[in-house]
């Protein structure tokens, strides 16, 4: 018997699952407080969503220091694991969409650059766990690129699947393994940056995933 990896409809989680703004913003600035730097204004909160938060950190403090930003992601990660977590916010309409392509049996999974343990109790918070067959997260220095290639190496996604997201880093990291990306316009990023970033299509509302649907590619295991 052959194994034929199945293809799915691969979701970022933040900006595009939920949005992540008001805990990102208050435990990156729980981190920075504690090392004496200056916070984050909320208007700038966007651009910090997607990036690695290791990369977040090195752009805010210009270190060079290894050491130092580890220590930064740690203090980050104890407030977010603590409260940051839980104040995510669903996106309006994103329950239902999710729901509507499970029913269309499509199969669904999720690539982040957050923790693992992170992105599940995420998911798990808004009843969305079950209907994601696999939660890929990411952790420092691996890029989101190297997630997606790996599912594909190890047969846990197909090469029909399609990556959803809403920054280029989504994006690009399906472009770079041949995947069909999409990106969305509800979340953190731009239009001209998905757009640049060469997303084959951008939805402006989540009830539009449901015409990806018939774009997932037959897979599966005989």
């Amino acid at each position: 018997m052959v194994h034929v990896p199945s293809n799915h409809l691969i979701f970022d989680l933040d900006g595009t699952i939920s949005d992540p703004a008001l805990g990102t913003l208050r435990s990156i600035n729980y981190a920075l407080r504690s090392f004496g730097y200056p916070e984050v204004l909320e208007s700038e909160i966007s651009a910090y969503i997607g990036p690695p938060i290791d990369l977040t950190f090195k752009g805010l403090t210009r270190s060079d220091s290894e050491v130092h930003i580890l220590a930064l992601v740690a203090k980050f990660r104890e407030r977010y694991a603590e409260v940051g977590y839980s104040e995510n916010v669903l996106y309006p309409g994103i329950d239902a969409a999710v729901d509507d392509l499970v029913r269309r049996g499509v199969r669904l999974g999720l690539c982040t650059s957050k923790r693992v343990d992170f992105a599940d109790r995420i998911l798990t918070l808004f009843g969305l766990r079950g209907h994601f067959e696999f939660v890929c997260g990411g952790d420092v220095g691996i890029a989101k690129t190297a997630q997606l290639s790996r599912l594909l190496a190890d047969g846990v996604a197909g090469p029909g699947s399609t990556m959803v997201g809403d920054r280029a880093i989504d994006v690009l990291a399906g472009k770079t393994n041949a995947l069909r990306s999409i990106g969305v316009l509800w979340g953190h990023g731009s239009e001209s940056e998905l757009v640049d970033a060469g997303a084959d299509r951008v939805l402006s509302e989540p009830s539009q995933l449901a015409e990806l649907a018939d774009g997932v590619e037959a897979g599966g295991a005989s």
